[in-house]
């Protein structure tokens, strides 16, 4: 699994950021940023949540 985000559509609200640390952090921009290129198994409910969970719902889940 990928997860991409939508920099168009990110408000740079830390939800994801808070709900699955070992995923994503906030960039210079102020935008969200994955910072790994597969999205371990063990992370894939997590990442799933947190989509699920962001309001602006800028993250992209690829399977």
């Amino acid at each position: 699994m990928r997860i991409k985000i939508d920099e168009e559509l990110c408000t740079g609200c830390e939800v994801c950021v808070d709900t699955c640390p070992n995923l994503f952090e906030v960039g210079e921009n102020g935008i969200a940023v994955v910072i790994v290129d597969e999205v371990p198994k063990n992370e894939e409910e997590c990442a799933k949540e947190a989509a699920d969970n962001c309001p602006s719902e800028a993250i992209i889940i690829e399977k």
